[in-house]
């Protein structure tokens, strides 16, 4: 998620028409506003920017501004632009919860600069919104969710590319949610309402596969007796999505290559062409370039294939997701079955931990869905039980442990703890804050 709008909210046109041209001149979007009544009408909670405002204007002033916008939402970073006299009233007003102030007058790289770290503000912000309401509705089947730099990337990219009209080939480990993130490719794309066809080349017997990938006309072959539209074919319009495509046999490749080439496709039993308006997504647990080097796999329809590749991290290199991606499978799983969420035992705490989760997500969902079924009671550990209390409070004292363990660990080294861990320096330190921990306790005596 990029953001680039800025509201300049100022009763002086001539200052609008200059700061919304030094905005535009820095590749950003102005919505340049004459009074604070107009701002109010054009901006709410959701705005996707930043607010820039001049203190002193009549009728609505910046500060009462700030207050009513900061009544809609608490988040949005506002920056005020005063006079010399206005830097007192300005300092009280970052106490209540404004972004930034800019005394007058200021160089056009002041404004850009403080405009640009509120935008990022903002984006962080929507960002943990749109997860918030993902792991509400499911939408993400738990896979998207995560603080760590590897999802945040892998977020980015996928926004990035959603609605560019290339062909992406997806990589990743086994359980890793390779058809999630192709499904998310094709919602937040303008093909979102066309058909998202998955196809598992790996489940389906050769002499099947083809009939299924192109279709065929009644007779086309014994049994052929009417006809039936391949997958190919129904994807048109929407995303083709190839599962296991390096189990793809050799004879298909070179006819999928053509298909990629031309967007167009032959029904079997017919000569007859048809026309396409596809986006194919592959995706493969192996590297299909050394596959492709070795002779496993067509060169040429790899390269096709390689226009844009999406590296979908495996969960051990992320585990500081694993509490969050728990307590959101545990709720579907207890929904689901119409259990009671049990409460988490110090060997469940340690097993999350610990294991090296090889089938991934979707390893860790079974785990979540047998432990509430009562099929799953590894043994009792050493570490702390997080006690009684809502699944959100145990995941919090959780996490708590989680990292006073990586401290331990590392004798407070921030560095590798951070690497430990799996998370930003910010959000570390965030966390240190919120679960009252002093690092300089772990630190190791020389």
């Amino acid at each position: 998620m990029t953001l680039n709008r800025v509201a300049f909210v100022d009763d002086d046109p001539d200052l609008r028409a200059a700061n919304a041209q030094t905005l535009e001149l820095a590749g950003l979007e102005p919505l340049p506003l004459g009074s604070g009544a107009e701002a109010l009408a054009r901006l709410d909670a959701e705005f996707d920017g930043v607010v820039v405002s001049d203190v002193r204007m009549p009728g609505m002033d910046g500060l009462t501004l700030f207050r009513r916008l900061r009544e809609r939402d608490a988040d949005l970073p506002v920056i005020l632009v005063t006079g010399h006299g206005d830097i007192a009233m300005a300092v009280a007003a970052i106490q209540e919860g404004a972004y930034d102030f800019i005394p007058k007058p200021y160089a056009p790289e002041a404004l850009l600069a403080s405009v640009r770290r509120g935008l990022e503000k903002r984006r962080l912000v929507l960002e943990n919104r749109r997860l918030r309401e993902a792991t509400r509705s499911g939408d993400t089947d738990g896979l998207l969710l995560g603080e760590t730099p590897a999802m945040q990337r892998l977020r980015r990219t996928l926004r990035h590319v959603a609605d560019a009209d290339v062909d992406v080939l997806v990589v990743g480990e086994t359980g890793a949610g390779k058809e999630v993130v192709s499904a998310a490719l094709h919602r937040w794309s303008r093909r979102a309402t066309r058909p998202f066809v998955a196809l598992n080349c790996g489940a389906l017997p050769e002499a099947v596969i083809e009939s299924e990938l192109f279709g065929h006309e009644p007779g086309a072959f014994t049994g052929a007796q009417k006809k039936r539209v391949g997958r190919i074919e129904h994807a048109s319009g929407g995303t083709l999505f190839l599962d296991e495509i390096e189990s793809m046999a050799p004879a298909l490749q070179v006819k999928l290559l053509r298909v990629l080439e031309t967007r167009e496709v032959a029904p079997l039993g017919t000569n007859e062409v048809r026309q396409l308006d596809l986006r194919v997504v592959a995706a493969s647990k192996v590297d299909l370039g050394e596959a492709a080097s070795a002779g496993r796999f067509r060169e040429d329809l790899f390269y096709r294939l390689n226009v844009v590749t999406v590296c979908i991290p495996p969960l051990r290199e992320r585990r500081g997701d694993i509490p969050l991606l728990f307590a959101h499978f545990l709720k579907r799983a207890a929904a689901r079955f119409r259990r009671p969420t049990p409460p988490l035992t110090a060997a469940v705490e340690r097993h999350l931990l610990s294991h090296p989760w090889p089938g991934n997500v979707r390893e860790l969902s079974h785990f979540a869905e047998r432990f509430v079924l009562g099929l799953e009671a590894p043994e009792e550990a050493s570490l702390p039980d997080t006690g009684d209390g809502t699944l959100p409070e145990r995941v919090e004292r959780f996490e708590g442990t989680l990292i006073r363990a990586a401290l331990q660990a590392n004798g407070g080294d921030v560095r590798a703890t951070l690497q430990a861990l799996g998370i930003p320096r910010k959000t570390f330190y965030d966390k240190l804050t919120r679960h009252g921990i002093d690092r300089a306790q772990y630190a190791r005596q020389e």
